[in-house]
């Protein structure tokens, strides 16, 4: 938990699947707010957190159930303003004397409507002005008998408590998901509240970066720090802000793998040595990674040839960095929320990445990571205001092993140079056409057959690829990106005229969950 001057939220979390969210509206509204997973939440915490305001988040448990999570008993005579969400509704009500039911008809899932009552509060304003409200519910249970000091502002055909509040102590409680995009008026309830509780609206990236700045300093003092730059946003980002707290301090270490899209490696060099002088160490290592890769088809094989040879790299040039004590990562607070989930437990490995993990104990270092607060969007928005230039803010994601896992099967310098051109193409064609930014991700895969075509009056044996484009939020799901039948015509033919080595295009149109995004 960082020391902030921030009004504070608390978001206490009850394992949803959308308590991220909450915390993102809230951002979105300028105020600083922070999600802890309920068994870490004290009375002692709750002090030295000092939050204006909590709010309790969904979760899939059962209050019914012996041993569900709880909040403190005392939390509710802390003194703030108190907002439940679906379980965390529930949670309210029985620990404040009312009763929450399991079983048949208490179920609610997906699209409901929500009707209110004769009477209006403020906490509600900018509602029912068209009689009802749509909002989205995710429960089993419901509430059949609110706590003492409660009264009902709004109901729907499975939640006769579906708003309920508590006016005299700021307590407010909502069956419903008000942060999901299904609850498409859901951000004015957060406004209400936030406004209920006294929030000034004071977490900006303006203030955020002289407070961070002010911090690194005092964290590093006169020492050394060095950072893993790789181009994408959140090293750029890391590394811009860290050099206008400390200067000439701060040494980046561009590792070059062999790997990188068409003429990568000099735009970033270029961007940080050249116009932010950074002081920036160009590692080419291309020829190490090659060989180690020659003859390796496995995509989990290469991914940790890949990562080992990374740690390697960036430990030798750290190494030449006289009195560097501090490692600068890019963490962001998805990756903080990750490792102290809810539940504590393991998850599925669906593929392995590299990164500099592991390199701060394995050298000694003590971490620098002045983004952990912040999610993507906010990190986007630090860049600008450190004036980063679109070309690296709004880049779209890049994997750490580069183009080895968009060339499947054997990796050879043919085949990469070939690949390079074609996604340049590619991306080159996104662009024109004014589609960047509208899409997450959007590469090409060169594949590992070899087709017969008919190219003039001549007879090709060269390789195909395919194109892919997604659509995410967050990254968590995507959708592949509707181009048109003429955008796809128009691309194909100028990734077969222009680069030799291909001869045939396809459009990869499957929706995938995160982990398959890329090709391997």
């Amino acid at each position: 938990m960082t020391e902030t001057a921030h009004d504070r939220l608390l978001i206490i979390d009850f394992g949803s699947q959308v308590t991220q969210l909450i915390a993102r509206r809230l951002r979105e509204l300028s105020v600083y707010c922070e999600i802890h997973p309920y068994q870490n939440v004290t009375m002692d915490f709750v002090r030295n957190f000092a939050p204006k305001a909590v709010i309790f988040s969904g979760g899939p448990d059962s209050v019914t159930r012996e041993g569900s999570p709880r909040v403190p008993q005392e939390i509710f005579d802390y003194g703030v303003p108190i907002l439940g969400i679906c379980y965390g509704q529930q949670v309210m009500m029985h620990q404040l004397g009312g009763t929450v039911l399991s079983g048949h008809g208490t179920a609610e899932f997906g699209r409901a409507y929500v009707t209110p009552t004769e009477e209006r509060i403020d906490m509600l304003s900018g509602w029912f002005l068209d009689q009802t409200e749509q909002v989205w519910m995710s429960h089993g249970d419901h509430v059949s008998e609110i706590a003492p000091g409660f009264k009902v502002y709004g109901t729907s055909p499975n939640a006769p408590f579906a708003i309920t509040a508590d006016l005299e102590r700021n307590f407010y409680a909502v069956q419903f998901h008000p942060e999901v995009h299904h609850t498409p008026n859901g951000k004015t309830l957060y406004e209400n509240f936030v406004r209920l509780a006294g929030f000034e609206g004071d977490w900006t990236m303006g203030a955020y970066r002289e407070q961070m700045v002010e911090t690194i300093r005092q964290q590093v003092g006169d020492k050394k720090v060095i950072c893993a730059l790789s181009g994408g946003v959140d090293s750029s980002v890391a590394a811009a802000l860290i050099h206008e707290a400390i200067g000439d301090q701060l040494t980046c270490v561009f590792v070059d793998h062999g790997l990188l899209r068409k003429n990568e490696a000099q735009e970033v060099v270029g961007m940080f040595r050249d116009h932010m002088n950074l002081q920036v160490i160009h590692a080419d290592e291309t020829e190490l990674f090659l060989g180690e890769l020659e003859g390796q088809s496995d995509p989990e094989t290469k991914r940790k040839i890949i990562g080992k040879l990374f740690i390697d790299v960036f430990q030798k040039y750290a190494d030449q960095i006289e009195g560097a004590e501090f490692l600068a990562q890019g963490t962001l607070y998805p990756d903080v929320i990750e490792s102290v989930s809810f539940s504590g437990g393991p998850s599925v490995t669906i593929k392995s990445h590299h990164n500099v993990g592991g390199l701060p104990e394995k050298m000694g270092l003590k971490l620098v990571e002045p983004l952990r607060e912040l999610f993507k969007d906010e990190v986007r928005a630090l860049g600008r205001e450190l004036g980063l230039p679109d070309s690296f803010i709004g880049r779209h994601p890049f994997p750490g092993p580069g183009l080895a896992i968009r060339c499947p099967g054997e990796i050879t310098r043919d085949k990469l140079d070939i690949l390079r051109e074609a996604d340049a193409i590619y991306i080159d064609q996104i662009r024109k056409h004014g589609l960047y930014d509208e899409i997450w991700q959007a590469f090409v895969a060169i594949l590992p057959v070899r087709t017969v075509g008919v190219m003039g009056d001549g007879r090709t044996y060269d390789y195909a690829c395919a194109l892919r484009a997604v659509t995410s939020v967050d990254g968590m799901t995507a959708d592949y990106y509707p181009f048109s039948h003429e955008f796809l015509g128009e691309t194909a033919t100028r990734i077969i005229n222009e680069v030799k080595g291909i001869n045939r295009c396809t459009y990869d149109i499957t929706s995938k969950p995160p982990g398959t995004i890329e090709w391997e």
